[in-house]
């Protein structure tokens, strides 16, 4: 019997695989509002037979959206825009999730076909926040290192979203601490190089991201599960690391989160990342070893067989998919077949079921 086939519990919710879609910045949204792009997007992956669709990383206040094309989820206007979508899903027997999301020095950029770098002003450029006054590349602005006032309503602007979350009918949320946005940053020490109480020591530096954690812990159902993603390291001598992730995710479970989405990198442009295939499966079997949490697998991850060999060795709980995804909507169905597993296709779908 096929491993990644089999269903996946946390908490009240279980997924009907252990194929996860990633979250994947579409850059198709107005004023952070999702539309029809996003609606066949969506719903084609989880026709396509995923265990979840996560939505892509959602600004939970304007300015903290990566680009001006990014969805966001700050108002009950943008709600009602996800609500059918996430319904969609649900219709599709996939569940439906979304990252919660500030990108702090990386926001106020350009869509990637537009260069992907710093916003111009003549382009609409806004002013970005971070824990330190450091820029993340050349040609970017130096972000301006948030007071210790302000982090309280950035922990509710978190709560807000996820509220707002769940009057779009999600049943997931995941905090985005990876990346290098807000949350990631303020727990390197690269990047954040603060004397204050949220600097410093790893206590200091994990202690704003576990106050968002918390704060939407309780407000988010106690049967729904909450994920984090963490990036295990920044790849760049004396930045974040496994270890320091491996505390983390220690904490996170005595919070309640229930799953932790493990990818790594992105928080320096000058990083040395040595990707391959599943290049960042060690990292997440770690973390499932020392903090005893499930944890998603994620990074070129592409082939049925490696996938299923992820799964049945204990490695992962379950595989999060980006690309291959993208390049090919019903990858679970064309894996379920390669494994021999037997699954519901839709029934618009059955003409084409070997």
């Amino acid at each position: 019997m096929s491993q990644l086939f089999t269903p996946l519990t946390l908490r009240g919710i279980t997924l009907r695989n252990r194929i996860l879609m990633s979250p994947m910045c579409q850059y198709s949204a107005r004023d952070g509002l999702a539309n029809d792009w996003h609606a066949v997007h969506y719903g084609a992956r989880a026709t396509g037979g995923v265990g979840l669709v996560m939505v892509e990383a959602t600004g939970v206040a304007p300015e903290g959206r990566i680009t001006p094309g990014c969805t966001g989820i700050w108002s009950a206007a943008h709600a009602q825009a996800l609500r059918p979508i996430a319904q969609f899903i649900k219709r599709q027997g996939a569940v439906p999730g979304i990252q919660l999301a500030h990108a702090g020095r990386k926001a106020s950029s350009a869509l990637p076909w537009h260069g992907g770098t710093a916003l111009a002003p003549e382009a609409g450029a806004w002013p970005t926040v971070a824990p330190s006054a450091i820029p993340f590349a050349p040609g970017y602005p130096a972000p301006r290192a948030l007071a210790p006032a302000e982090l309280p309503k950035l922990v509710e602007q978190f709560v807000s979203a996820a509220r707002h979350a769940l009057e779009a009918d999600f049943e997931v949320a995941e905090l985005h601490m990876a990346h290098g946005y807000l949350l990631h940053e303020f727990l390197s020490p690269l990047t954040n190089q603060r004397s204050d109480e949220y600097g410093g020591s790893l206590e200091n530096r994990m202690r704003l991201p576990l106050a968002v954690a918390r704060a939407v812990r309780k407000v988010w159902p106690q049967a729904w599960p909450l994920f984090v993603r963490l990036s295990a390291t920044d790849w760049k001598d004396g930045g974040w690391d496994l270890a320091q992730t491996i505390a983390l995710a220690r904490a996170l479970k005595e919070i309640g989160v229930d799953f932790i989405d493990c990818s790594t990198g992105g928080l320096v442009p000058d990083a040395k990342v040595p990707a391959g295939p599943g290049f960042q499966v060690p990292f997440a079997s770690a973390i499932r070893k020392d903090a005893g949490l499930p944890v998603g697998a994620v990074g070129l991850i592409t082939e049925a067989q490696q996938a299923e060999e992820i799964v049945a060795a204990g490695q992962a709980d379950a595989v999060l998919l980006g690309r291959a995804l993208l390049r090919e909507p019903c990858w679970p169905l064309a894996a379920a077949r390669a494994l021999g597993a037997d699954v519901t296709w839709p029934n618009q779908y059955l003409r084409a079921k070997p």
